[in-house]
């Protein structure tokens, strides 16, 4: 450690400080490399950390055994690398932001005669492309009630038609198909719809009377449907207290802390409305992270694809002066123009990310009175973890003696299943092991736009929890694992319904937990939605299977030669994919030809 002290190199770059294990613990950039690196220790009268470190960094210091460095040519290149390796690797002491999905925006192309309003995530080409939001709630029912609202083209196959369609019956579409309209007229219909988006309380009035309609007529589906979306529509109108005209479109970035950890709140103002929010939550985050969380908090939202709308991004803390330079940089190659972000200390613009301080201090206090299950707390007893797993994935795969196998991932997240966080796998390996293998090595893959976890949870045994554990060691993630199955009894699981006997296996060893414990229970509620997830899959994928081996005995190919293919080639899509000089090697030349010419046909 003292050598490489003495001779770390006087430029930017990135840090990494690890334990006598090997294992990451805090990745870290600096403008000076040897000047950072040297701040976090005293060297006289013996090497030891710096006693003005707060508490979390001063015990990552002491537990340092190795220190690696990687120079960038610029801060900047050791900004984005520093976000980059701790969304990948995890380290113990980073703070990890979780949230860093990006929000739909509505979007226009003015360039087009009849243009259509539509969503979007990322930037879409095109010079007169007009933009809408963020919207981190609502915006798909604010784009729902703009066709409701105004008559403009429903759908995008209505103009390659040349007739009317229902719509027109309906009054919902002018038909432009038909030339009953012109792209004047039209635009007058975009700039009503314009007015719909900047007022959202025109919406709700006018959905209101629209349900209202509905009701008088019994059309009560319809109408429940238009409750919906004004009751998503209010949520989001009430972010919009603020109403400061002299600032238009604002970004505003807040943070705040408590003993359990932060809170991140992003507003997001437009035409002097603030229009939307959301937050993220930062377990056992504590204030001297907080620079670095503003870093990690910006880099995310504002990625290339991304659209940006706001004219300045504010933040509630001042960070220093030449990290708000290195992210202007970025910033500024990534959207393609100059952003500025200010730390406002006076004005208006103080109003604002005052604002979001208040916010931020309010989610604190509404956590901290919510009654809380403290079943996470115990897990993380359990198992032996510094922190409670908020955020879990789960892994299972399904097959029936080796056929269509397909694995599943799901993930709860604070109490909550985070659907649109599922993922399934089609898989080739025949075997569990293998499987389990295959889509642990995706999900890896994958780290670097979506982080990892606080928990893997696999169904399996411990053969498959060490499986998992070399290959994050591989990767060099630090992430707990722990696996769940059922008890073997006369070579088979114990599967008898109200005494399910589930056996959990951790660092700490296995353990039998009884069928009450409700720490067994949140596992088995965890694998067992996995298992729901991998088995309806399976079943949609041996579906699709049985029916390509219908369709190809139906061309004179029997089953015994469907399973010579299957046991050569591995699955359909590969088969769909062999020439027929391939296909030769297991049929005939005939069914190698009768194969190539119906698959090429798609299926």
């Amino acid at each position: 450690m003292i050598e490489t002290l003495r001779n770390l190199p006087d430029a930017p770059g990135v840090y990494q400080y690890f334990d006598a294990q090997g294992r990451l613990l805090y990745v870290g950039k600096a403008k000076s490399l040897k000047k950072r690196i040297k701040s976090y220790f005293r060297f006289t009268p013996e090497l030891a950390p710096a006693p003005n470190l707060g508490p979390r960094i001063y015990q990552m210091v002491a537990q340092a055994a190795r220190i690696e460095t990687i120079v960038t040519p610029t801060e900047s290149d050791a900004l984005l690398l520093e976000n980059s390796l701790i969304k990948q690797l995890k380290p113990k002491y980073n703070i990890l932001l979780r949230d860093d999905k990006t929000y739909p925006y509505i979007y226009i192309d003015l360039s087009l005669p009849y243009p259509r309003f539509e969503l979007t995530r990322k930037v879409v080409k095109g010079r007169k492309v007009k933009y809408f939001g963020p919207f981190p709630h609502g915006g798909r029912a604010i784009l729902d009630s703009l066709y409701e609202l105004v008559p403009l083209v429903q759908k995008k196959g209505c103009l390659g038609g040349k007739k009317a369609c229902l719509f027109h019956q309906i009054g919902r579409c002018m038909a432009p198909c038909e030339g009953k309209i012109d792209p004047e007229n039209y635009a007058k219909l975009v700039e009503e719809a314009f007015g719909y988006i900047h007022h959202k309380n025109r919406i709700v009035k006018a959905l209101t009377a629209r349900m209202e309609s509905y009701a008088a007529q019994l059309r009560f589906e319809e109408a429940a449907q238009i409750r919906d979306r004004i009751e998503a529509i209010e949520k989001i109108e009430s972010f919009s207290a603020a109403d400061l005209a002299r600032l238009e479109d604002l970004d505003i970035f807040a943070l705040a802390f408590d003993e359990e950890g932060g809170v991140l709140v992003r507003f997001f103002m437009r035409e002097g409305k603030i229009v939307a929010s959301s937050h993220s939550w930062l377990p056992n985050a504590t204030e001297e992270a907080r620079d670095a969380l503003y870093r990690q908090g910006i880099l995310d939202f504002y990625s290339a694809e991304t659209p940006f709308t706001a004219r300045a991004v504010l933040i509630a803390h001042p960070l220093p002066e030449e990290e708000v330079e290195s992210l202007q940089t970025l910033l500024k190659e990534r959207l393609g123009r100059a952003v500025a972000i200010t730390h406002p200390r006076r004005g208006e613009k103080r109003r604002l990310v005052e604002l979001g301080l208040q916010n931020a201090a309010e989610l604190l206090r509404q956590r901290k009175s919510r009654a809380k299950s403290a079943v996470e707390e115990e897990i993380a007893r359990l198992l032996g973890l510094e922190t409670p797993p908020r955020r879990v994935e789960v892994f299972d795969n399904s097959h029936l003696m080796g056929e269509a196998p397909v694995g599943a991932m799901v993930v709860f997240d604070d109490g909550n299943w985070q659907k649109s966080a599922y993922r399934h796998y089609n898989l080739v390996s025949r075997d569990e092991y293998h499987q389990m293998q295959e889509m642990l090595e995706q999900r890896i893959a994958s780290f670097t736009k979506s982080p990892p976890p606080d928990l893997w949870l696999l169904d399996g045994g411990e053969t498959l929890r060490a499986l998992a554990l070399s290959l994050l060691k591989k990767a060099g993630v630090n992430l707990p694992v722990a696996a769940i199955a059922k008890e073997k009894l006369d070579a088979k699981a114990h599967r008898a319904k109200g005494a399910a006997k589930d056996i959990l296996y951790t660092d700490e060893g296995a353990m039998r937990l009884p069928p009450s414990d409700r720490r067994l229970q949140w596992f088995q509620r965890l694998r067992d939605e996995a298992h729901r997830f991998a088995v309806a899959f399976h079943k949609k994928q041996r579906l699709k299977t049985q029916k390509r081996i219908s369709l190809l005995e139906a061309k004179g190919i029997g089953p015994a030669k469907v399973k010579r293919l299957l046991d050569y080639f591995g699955s359909f899509d590969a088969v769909k994919k062999a020439s027929e000089e391939e296909l030769r090697k297991v049929l005939g030349p005939r069914d190698a030809q009768a194969v190539r010419r119906h698959l090429g046909d798609g299926d």
